[in-house]
């Protein structure tokens, strides 16, 4: 069996330029791939040694610095010329002069092309136009870039190309990693937030036997050894309740869930949630936790708590509004509350609306609400509300309302229409929680793919006993796009799913700025 073709490879991987000059470095000696040698400083340094001096004082300084990062721009003026060089902490502009070099450092700056690393060393400068710059007077490469780059006016802006090569994205564009720092900042705030509340952080399986926890389709996976059909995790929550049962009073994980699910602005199959449980507390106080977490975020942010989104502004000023489904319906639809409650006439107000049309209709209150609730309330909703009081039959893992069995303690968080987070009140009676399996596994055998499993294992480890419990799930992606103001999931997800190109395509067949790449 032959191998692979190297040179058809590197016909179709390399510019030919930058391939011509690869080989022209080594014919003179130049390592285009050398070994690591220390940084001692960022361009961030350099900042902060330059900062509040004045043009004659920074020009004064004796500190020699060193940086290494990727050039960006390059500008050669016959005997000086200047780059762009970005780093770790930022972009930074670099100085040439051909008198400050030696004759093969110059010349190897002459070869140098956009998107090659280097390593450069000199003092500071500020340029007549006002610009802080490192006077060089020692470079070296550091690893030489074979492919072109896009266009240096234009940008990177071809969405297509921009998820299916995030890593061009990220040196091309400083506010796709401005994006992904903010992601990585609620992530550590997340985990402070949660520590200095006596939560213990905790790692639950993502292989399981049986897939619970939402109601969701999940992946399916071998295992070899055993013989057995696994599934890729659609939430952590049955786990993490045994972990409750077994003494952790306060537990979160921050953990990645897969959903085999359609593509869209707001869904990807891997993504990202927080879930966390508190014995003996209520679905109320975990209002009041979500309210104070997202909100502090906000205000590190916007200390106003005024936050853009899109051409609107959000306002997150607290207290936040509490309605419960059945007003926010009856707001929405014109419905008095005896309506609401019959299936006939929500069946009515359908037909009406969308014709009779759409394949099998609900039968119960519940689904009916939650049909309801999708297509009249939730867009609708800008600024930050908790929905609560959902119906039992689309809450299979919440407990009962004392006041209305029909009704469970819980709610969901929606902003800017689209849900952020779920909590409630956990059932932890192992009779109810069995009996409510049982109607999830009819409703599978009626065609519902979502509905849930029955998990012997969760029902046993109930009938140990489980405090009075609150949990709550928060979806890690969605919350980053608020913050960071992106309209689609793929912007806050570093390798986001993509649907495979067609054998033969190019980067260049890409739809359009703005569209979603992948997605029927």
């Amino acid at each position: 069996m032959s191998g692979p073709d190297l040179d058809a490879i590197e016909a179709e991987l390399l510019d030919a330029r930058r391939r011509e000059k690869l080989v022209s470095l080594r014919e003179q000696g130049v390592e285009p791939y050398p070994a690591s040698r220390p940084v001692p400083h960022t361009t961030r340094d350099c900042a902060a040694a330059a900062q509040g001096l004045e043009p004659e004082a920074v020009d004064a300084l004796e500190q020699r610095f060193t940086i290494a990062g990727r050039i960006r721009f390059k500008n050669e003026m016959g005997k000086a010329g200047f780059a762009i060089v970005v780093d770790r902490a930022g972009p930074m502009q670099i100085f040439i002069k051909k008198n400050l070099l030696s004759d093969e450092t110059f010349a190897l700056w002459k070869r140098l092309d956009m998107g090659d690393w280097v390593r450069a060393s000199g003092k500071l400068m500020i340029t007549r136009r006002g610009d802080l710059s490192l006077r060089v007077d020692e470079l070296s490469l550091a690893s030489k870039c074979l492919r072109s780059l896009p266009d240096k006016h234009k940008g990177l802006t071809d969405v297509e190309f921009r998820f299916r090569h995030r890593y061009v994205d990220l040196f091309m564009n400083d506010e796709v990693r401005d994006t992904f720092r903010a992601r990585s900042l609620i992530m550590r705030e997340i985990r402070r937030f949660f520590d200095s509340r006596d939560y213990l952080e905790v790692e639950t399986p993502i292989l399981q036997v049986i897939p619970g926890g939402a109601a969701a389709r999940p992946f399916v996976t071998h295992h070899n050894a055993l013989d057995l059909d696994m599934y890729l995790r659609i939430a952590p929550e049955l786990f993490l309740k045994r972990l409750v049962v077994g003494g952790f009073e306060r537990v979160y994980e921050v953990n990645r869930v897969f959903r085999n699910e359609g593509l869209s602005l707001r869904h990807n199959p891997e993504f990202t949630m927080l879930e966390f449980y508190q014995a003996h507390a209520t679905y109320v106080d975990l209002m009041d936790m979500t309210e104070q977490l997202v909100l502090g975020m906000i205000q590190q942010l916007h200390p106003s708590a005024q936050l853009p989104w899109g051409e609107r502004t959000i306002d997150f000023t607290a207290p936040w509004r509490r309605a419960s489904m059945g007003e926010l319906l009856a707001e929405a639809t014109g419905m008095s509350a005896a309506e609401l409650e019959r299936p006939d006439a929500l069946r009515a107000r359908w037909i009406a609306d969308h014709g009779d049309e759409q394949g099998a209709l609900p039968s119960t209150m519940g689904k009916w609400w939650e049909w309801f609730f999708e297509a009249y309330v939730e867009q609708s909703l800008l600024a930050p509300v908790f929905v609560t009081r959902f119906p039992v039959e689309i809450s299979p893992l919440s407990r009962r309302s004392d006041d209305d069995p029909r009704f469970v303690d819980r709610f969901e968080l929606i902003i800017a229409g689209q849900e952020i987070a779920n909590g409630f009140n956990e059932l932890n009676d192992p009779i109810d929680q069995a009996a409510r399996f049982e109607a999830q596994v009819a409703a599978r055998g009626g065609g519902d793919d979502e509905a849930m499993y029955y998990d012997a294992d969760y029902i046993e480890a109930l009938c140990y006993g489980m405090p009075p419990t609150a949990g709550e799930g928060i979806g890690i992606d969605r919350l980053a796009m608020l913050l960071t103001n992106q309209q689609s999931i793929r912007e806050v997800i570093l390798f986001p799913t993509m649907r495979p190109r067609a054998e033969g395509s190019t980067d260049s067949e890409a739809p359009e700025q703005g569209a979603e790449p992948g997605v029927e």
